[in-house]
């Protein structure tokens, strides 16, 4: 079977919406622009509260990392909870660390109140130590959090065996906040979700200018334009066009996927809890399996424009690694998605100009994050208090954060990826 270029989870999920482009002229209280997570719950709780809503998409439902990730449902950040606290403050880091720590609770709760079908699994997550430096890591890690009172503990010995499948791993932290999810049914149940609450979704509406007229802001597409009192701009690292200098505040980083066709009863060994799973590499690798028992690779980088064979080497080497006694599988899927990083791996959250929201920054934690801010902008622009966010708007400069590392860090992972397949790192 050959490897197909195309995201596992759109071909499960096919978009049913039938959403047509954006043409004329709207009016509404908010116009989002995105439909990706964060767009979609902003939308959704909007309407909840009584709010006349537009979202116009460039692409579809779900185009960009909402749709293509790894599908965990993360707890916490990228980066240890005292790294938090030590960057923003006692008073930020700790609120951001219980909403963030409270996030999957987020995205289960909307998954169960609107009856939304996405594979979900609240099973919890296992970080896994691929070395005695990861294993320090994840010790330091479990330490912070259950200090906060995280339902989080750090496997060894045979229980870490049984519960990753694999014998490369010395110590997993199973964190029983989190989970795994189908990110676009996920990201299809909000929009089909704020659709019968009243939203007025466009798709294949790219914004070509966003400007102030008198006492409300103009958004302009090709064929139409949506005046509203209110903006959210939730298009991440996918924001397009000239209009915004949003993508000065992150630099885009990818991430790729692969996935086997369903795998018998002899690959159920692997992850047998139904958790997702990542290692504790620099570059680093993810693994879980979906509902139809597929094995799921990925790595940090761009594959986008590689070759099949060499696609197939890397996974082929990170499954005999991990999963030696499945022999040889074949892999049906690989698809490549763009991250939003920051220097600090922390998220932002701007008010360019009042009415006028937006974000960036999710550092790979797009599920929940995307989750926690669409819910809490909606709340901010109904109730006008801050103290709904997660923390504290940034200033919005022009200066970048410096592009130039997405082309260095790409080069790196290409050089670990080929020293994996040519197993000169493991």
């Amino acid at each position: 079977m050959p490897l197909r270029q195309h995201c596992l989870w759109e071909a499960l999920s096919p978009n049913t919406l039938n959403a047509l482009p954006l043409k004329g002229e709207l009016n509404a209280d908010i116009c989002i622009i995105g439909a990706g997570i964060t767009g979609l719950s902003a939308a959704l709780h909007l309407a909840e509260q009584g709010k006349r809503v537009v979202i116009v998409e460039a692409h579809e439902v779900g185009h960009g990392g909402s749709g293509r990730n790894v599908g965990l449902v993360n707890a916490g950040m990228w980066i240890p909870p005292d790294t938090a606290v030590s960057t923003l403050g006692a008073e930020v880091g700790e609120k951001l660390l219980k909403v963030m720590g409270n996030a999957p609770y987020e995205v289960f709760s909307l998954i169960e109140r609107y009856g939304i079908e996405c594979q979900a699994q609240h099973k919890g997550t296992l970080h896994m130590a691929h070395n005695a430096k990861g294993l320090a890591d994840l010790r330091s890690r479990a330490e912070q959090w259950q200090r906060r009172g995280a339902p989080v503990e750090l496997l060894s010995g045979a229980s870490c065996v049984e519960a990753c499948g694999t014998t490369h791993v010395s110590g997993a932290l199973l964190d029983r906040r989190a989970g795994t999810i189908n990110p676009m049914a996920y990201s299809l149940g909000l929009a089909r979700a704020a659709v019968r609450l009243g939203v007025q979704l466009y798709e294949r509406s790219a914004v070509l200018c966003l400007e102030r007229q008198s006492a409300k802001w103009c958004v302009v597409t090709a064929q139409g334009t949506v005046l509203a009192e209110q903006v959210i701009m939730a298009s991440n690292a996918y924001t397009e066009g000239e209009w915004t200098t949003l993508r000065n505040h992150f630099f885009p980083g990818y991430y790729y996927q692969v996935a086997s066709t369903p795998l018998g009863e002899e690959a159920d060994f692997i992850l047998p809890g139904g958790q997702g799973s990542w290692d504790t590499r620099t570059v680093l690798s993810s693994i879980r399996r979906d509902a139809d028992g597929r094995l799921l690779l990925g790595s940090l980088g761009n594959m986008s424009n590689r070759p099949a064979w060499f696609i197939e080497a890397w996974a082929d080497r990170i499954q005999r690694y991990y999963f030696p006694r499945l022999g040889k599988i074949e892999w049906e899927y690989t698809w490549t998605g763009c991250i939003a990083f920051t220097p600090d791996h922390l998220m932002r959250l701007f008010e360019p100009a009042p009415g006028l929201l937006a974000m960036t920054g999710y550092n790979g934690r797009g599920v929940t994050t995307g989750t926690v801010v669409g819910k809490a902008f909606a709340h901010y622009l109904c109730r006008g208090s801050d103290e709904v966010l997660p923390m504290p708007f940034t200033r919005f400069e022009q200066q970048g954060v410096g592009q130039w590392r997405s082309p260095l860090y790409e080069a790196g992972f290409s050089l670990y990826h080929a020293g994996q397949c040519l197993r000169i790192v493991v």
